[in-house]
């Protein structure tokens, strides 16, 4: 028999605000440990929270960016439960009114990932255990969350990777959080059962806790497809709980069983407002919303002639897409400028981090100004990569490396000579080409380029060097 996965997430994001969610202090991640925090944010006897704003703010734009309706009425709850990460014993939460409610995302290929909602809620502290003993550090205690809980739309687990992808994307396009997941300011948890292929009945589901890497939610999710499949098969029973997921094995194992809403004891907060949002305050903060990845993607697509592969490429961090939006003011291809990035740039920022700080030494200006050279004709194409290497080296300006005289282009008799040169220099290459060697040629094109410095015209030193061969 077939079996069909079914999963949903819980996809929690730490929002870039200054201070936390009920108090002052610094969400700055990292420090001594212990030394980010206050009587409010460990919950002192005595103290009061009161709401930062700007996580409620932060939280419309984020729900807006994926379609979702913000509620004009949303209220905080209490959430009940004892681990020495909560030192209130209970964490202040959404659930009877969260602040936005429905939503989407949509893949690649056309299906959209169905929201529930997205509540905002305060963060936990965190266990550091080490030689056999466990330490608390409460720095990360009270940072705000968005918690965006989708319904069980994802059918496998390349889904389960976009729709993660497209999550960080846009939450970081839209500024509100960095989404660093190897830092823990977006974890994921995923919701995984299996069911005959053809049934619209879901089977017991399992929860796998506090996933921070794309690559482990795959390897996780394939695991426990396997395990549940193999239990069900077998004649056992997949029991509802939740699991963590070991790295170095590859397995997950149980935590504990799966808790429902109602073990939680929910309660309104005594001490909190009723947060109200009037449609004046969203609508100014939808005007805030910049130019959405899915949207700038299909822009470079349709009216710049990026093809689709590379157009995803540019609009995958929010710094490169800025680059390129700026280094194509002006110029006729575009395309050369994506080429330029995506080939010669990208081959220095290799990793992720490096992609999404892009800090690179040539500016968009100045491979604007290479770019503008190579559409008036003034420079070659060969000219132009070499160039380049030497600004991105560098970090100076176009002109410093290219002359005037590196500008005027190459005379007939010039190209003539040089061509010349390159057929008596290379008779193998002359050979081979006679013999029915097509890319011989490139070789006695590409020896023409070097000699010219990449002023040569490449198509007619091809051009030339075929006649004189005959």
């Amino acid at each position: 028999m077939k079996y069909e996965l079914v999963s949903g997430f819980e996809t929690h994001i730490e929002l870039q605000t200054k201070t936390k969610i009920f108090c002052g202090c610094t969400t700055q991640f990292g420090g001594e440990p212990n030394t980010h925090c206050c009587p409010v944010c460990i919950g002192l006897p005595g103290t009061l929270p009161v709401l930062n704003r700007e996580v409620v703010r932060y939280a419309i734009k984020a729900g807006l960016a994926v379609h979702g309706e913000i509620a004009e009425v949303a209220k905080m709850d209490r959430k009940n439960y004892c681990y020495p990460d909560l030192s209130k014993a209970y964490q202040i939460s959404q659930l009877y009114a969260p602040l936005i409610i429905g939503g989407y995302v949509e893949l690649s290929n056309g299906r959209r990932i169905r929201l529930h909602h997205i509540h905002i809620e305060e963060d936990a502290g965190k266990l550091i255990h080490r030689h056999g003993d466990t330490y608390v550090d409460y720095n990360r205690g009270g940072v705000p969350l968005i918690e965006i809980v989708s319904e069980p739309d994802i059918r496998s687990i390349d889904e389960a990777k976009e729709y993660v992808e497209k999550l960080q994307q846009v939450m970081r396009s839209i500024g509100v959080s960095d989404c660093k997941m190897q830092e823990g300011s977006m974890r994921c948890d995923v919701n995984i059962s299996v069911r005959p292929e053809g049934s619209d009945k879901f089977g017991t589901r399992t929860e796998i806790k506090n996933m921070n890497s794309i690559t482990n939610i795959a390897k996780a999710m394939e695991y426990e497809y396997d395990r549940q499949v193999d239990l069900i098969e077998s004649g056992g029973k997949v029991v509802q709980e939740t699991l963590r997921y070991d790295d170095a094995s590859g397995t997950t194992s149980s935590m504990r069983s799966k808790e429902d809403a109602h073990d939680y004891r929910y309660f309104r907060d005594p001490d909190l407002v009723t947060i109200n949002i009037s449609r004046e305050e969203v609508e100014e903060l939808r005007a805030q919303l910049p130019e959405l990845p899915a949207e700038k993607c299909k822009r470079y697509i349709d009216e710049l002639g990026i093809p689709e592969k590379d157009a995803q490429l540019l609009t995958k961090y929010r710094r490169i897409s800025e680059y390129f939006d700026e280094a194509i003011d002006g110029v006729k291809s575009p395309k050369t400028v994506s080429n330029f990035i995506i080939g010669q740039i990208f081959r220095r920022v290799e990793t992720e981090n490096d992609k999404e700080a892009f800090d690179v030494a040539t500016t968009p200006a100045q491979l604007n100004e290479l770019v503008k050279l190579l559409d008036s004709g003034k420079i070659r194409n060969n000219l132009a990569k070499a160039t380049l290497e030497k600004m991105l080296d560098s970090g100076k300006g176009v002109l410093e490396f290219i002359s005037e005289s590196d500008m005027g282009g190459m005379d007939e008799n010039a190209l003539l000579e040089l061509c010349k040169a390159a057929v008596e220099g290379n008779p193998k290459a002359v050979e081979d080409f006679r013999n029915g060697k097509e890319k011989a040629i490139k070789a006695l094109v590409g020896n023409v380029m070097k000699n010219s410095r990449g002023k040569a015209d490449a198509q007619a030193a091809e051009a030339k060097i075929k006649e004189l061969i005959g």
